[in-house]
């Protein structure tokens, strides 16, 4: 009798991490999680308007004890000065993550992220929270202005 055994699907990931396990070490990234969860890492906050491009280590033969590597983020423009001011933050945040002092310092490229975050969808508005809402704007001449303010004053009640 030949009874072959079953196959199951394989995950995704454990085809796919090896082949970009080689790309991600070309960058400086030993572990390819600190660009795949980066905003876990660092929060929303942050990753909203920065993201790593690669970890750059010290260029020498032989390594001296506690030479910490370089950080290179893409930072849109005007955020690159928050950034710069929440870099110890940010190395904090990425050194805990990889559970030693691999990181000593940031530096910024100032250029347009890779990864654009997808905004939110619109949820309408309920109609009888937003007549609610109007019938106390009765001092309001202007019809739009009052329809814009009364739909305002729905979505802040909602939340």
């Amino acid at each position: 009798m030949d009874k072959r055994a079953k196959t199951f699907p394989r995950p995704l990931a454990d085809l796919v991490g090896p082949a970009l396990g080689d790309v991600f070490a070309r960058q400086g990234f030993a572990a390819s999680e600190l660009v795949t969860h980066w905003p876990e890492i660092i929060g929303d906050e942050v990753a909203a308007y920065a993201e790593p491009i690669k970890l750059q280590w010290p260029r020498s033969d032989v390594p001296l004890e506690g030479e910490a590597a370089t950080l290179i983020l893409r930072v849109e423009g005007p955020a690159a000065i928050e950034v710069q001011h929440l870099s110890d933050v940010i190395l904090e945040r990425v050194n805990r993550f990889l559970g030693w002092r691999a990181v000593g310092r940031l530096s910024l490229r100032q250029a347009p992220l890779t990864r654009r975050r997808k905004d939110a969808k619109r949820r309408p508005v309920d109609p009888a929270k937003q007549a609610a809402v109007a019938a106390g704007l009765i001092d309001i001449v202007d019809d739009g202005l009052r329809t814009a303010l009364a739909r305002l004053g729905a979505v802040v009640k909602e939340n």
